[in-house]
């Protein structure tokens, strides 16, 4: 799809891509013949995907992964609503970041620089790959698969870092259900949020009927604003935490993309929001010496 396209359908009035939604969610619905299921995270975008899916199929449930990670606000919120099943990964953060490393900068990045730290013979190629651009048969590579340069220091960082975590803690769970249950998801993703997700969405489309790991996208061309839009027409409740102005309601202790966040950036908020939590997540964590080391504000001196 061209890029015009996209923002053709992006400039869409919310009347008309709530059709365009309603019409993906039919299809994927009758398609699995019901059984199909909301990947709900607790946030707004999954909120309103809910109570799309929900507004023409009642019955269908959500499932959220109780990953210990939520704002409290966030877990309060799922227990509000009905038919939730709650998930839990197999190992907690703490666990994930000290058997694997840190989520820093972005997945892509996390990935490449866990190769480049974990050096064997055995990825000798792959090494070569993420920090000269040199493919096996000796030609040059993508340079999406070049570890960019700025980041080279993080090869010798005094941690370890990964992208695992968002793999063990959120999709292991989803995946494990999905199987067992014989369900296939519908997932609030969009392409106005950039990055991997944005390059998923485009190469596969809203529906994704032929893929490792099927899945619905009915939300792929709204945009924020679409999200609050609908919140406040519809009367729809949504996490408390949004009125105490948190925007990104992800994983609390989640690195990516904090480095392009401006001041006062989540960690910073967060030590103003929930203090305890807050302590435990610089200190008990180690996310103070992460931060100091890629030089972001955590919060020290507010």
């Amino acid at each position: 799809m061209e890029k015009w396209q996209i923002k053709q359908r992006q400039s869409l009035p919310l009347e008309a891509k709530i059709v365009m939604a309603q019409h993906r969610i039919r299809e994927w619905y009758e398609h699995w013949d019901g059984n199909v299921y909301v990947s709900f995270s607790g946030g707004k975008d999954s909120t309103v995907l809910l109570h799309l899916v929900r507004s023409i199929y009642p019955d269908v449930p959500a499932v959220f992964v109780n990953t210990g990670l939520e704002y409290p606000e966030i877990r309060q919120f799922v227990k509000t609503v009905d038919n939730v099943v709650w998930l839990r990964p197999r190992f907690t953060f703490k666990e994930v970041i000290s058997r694997w490393g840190y989520p820093v900068i972005s997945k892509n990045v996390a990935h490449q620089l866990s190769q480049l730290q974990n050096p064997t013979s055995n990825n000798e190629a792959t090494r070569k790959l993420r920090l000269h651009g040199i493919k096996r048969d000796g030609t040059k590579a993508n340079p999406k698969s070049i570890l960019p340069k700025k980041w080279h220091f993080l090869v010798d960082a005094p941690f370890k870092i990964s992208a695992h975590c968002c793999k063990i803690m959120k999709k292991q769970p989803l995946n494990d259900y999905a199987k067992r249950e014989g369900r296939k998801p519908y997932i609030g993703m969009m392409i106005s949020e950039g990055g991997q997700r944005q390059r998923q969405l485009l190469k596969t489309g809203c529906n994704s009927f032929d893929t490792k790991h099927p899945s619905s996208n009915p939300l792929a061309y709204w945009l924020e604003a679409d999200i609050w839009e609908y919140l406040k027409k519809y009367d729809v409740p949504y996490a408390s935490i949004y009125d105490m102005g948190v925007n990104r309601t992800g994983c609390m202790f989640c690195c990516f993309g904090v480095h392009l966040e401006q001041h006062p950036n989540r960690f910073e908020q967060m030590k103003r929001t929930h203090p305890k939590l807050w302590e435990y997540c610089m200190f008990e964590l180690g996310l103070a010496r992460v931060l100091d080391y890629i030089g972001v504000e955590w919060g020290a001196q507010i």
